[in-house]
């Protein structure tokens, strides 16, 4: 059995390789990539999904650990496993790149002050790529979730100062999404279906973003 993805491509249903390592270590990132190359022969669709919370602090509370923390693996670690991608795919010609954003990427109400210029730093790389490797037959977009069903919640202090600004602001009422809703969305911008999207950032988030 195989499946169809771009320009027809095909792929053994089922096959799945796993590297584990800091996605923030370029030797893991590295691997990550080699892997993908002996196993499938090429790079077409990089997901980045992987992110951490922070505690909601404001700029005068986040100490240093919890910035480079958050930083590293919202922002660095994508940025490093798309450049290594990139000559693979730039060489291979049409894929795609879906980011995993957030709705701190969107607001300032949304996290803390890591996550939320994380999150920032993301759609921008989102938005350069786009600019920088369209005419490679590469589109690259972003989704922007909103809360979903997780065991990641953020630890926050609800006495220090950016809990208590934010806390009553994160999240709409009524919903929180399944991990399905939020694949189906990156399988949407990764397909053929969305081959005239590029550069954007598509909120699944039940209204969040409207209100």
């Amino acid at each position: 059995m195989s499946s169809t993805g771009l320009e027809g491509r095909a792929y053994p249903d089922g096959v799945a390789r796993a590297v584990v390592g800091d996605l923030g270590d370029p030797r893991v990132v590295d691997r990550i990539v080699s892997t993908a190359m002996e196993t499938f022969g090429g790079v077409n669709v990089p997901v980045h999904n992987a992110g951490v919370l922070d505690r909601l602090p404001a700029v005068a509370d986040t100490d240093d650990d919890e910035w480079e923390r958050v930083v590293r693996n919202d922002l660095t670690a994508p940025f490093l496993l798309t450049r290594a991608a990139l000559p693979h795919m730039t060489a291979a010609g049409p894929g795609s790149i879906v980011f995993t954003a957030s709705e701190a990427s969107l607001r300032g109400s949304a996290a803390g002050a890591a996550r939320t210029a994380a999150q920032h730093g993301a759609v921008g790389l989102t938005k350069s790529l786009a600019v920088m490797y369209r005419g490679h037959g590469i589109r690259t977009n972003a989704i922007a979730p909103g809360p979903a069903g997780s065991d990641i919640q953020p630890e926050a202090c609800t006495k220090a100062h950016g809990p208590r600004v934010i806390g009553d602001r994160i999240g709409p009422a009524g919903k929180v999404a399944a991990a399905e809703e939020r694949a189906a969305a990156i399988v949407f911008l990764a397909s053929d279906a969305a081959s005239d999207i590029d550069g954007a950032v598509l909120p699944v988030d039940h209204g969040w973003s409207a209100v």
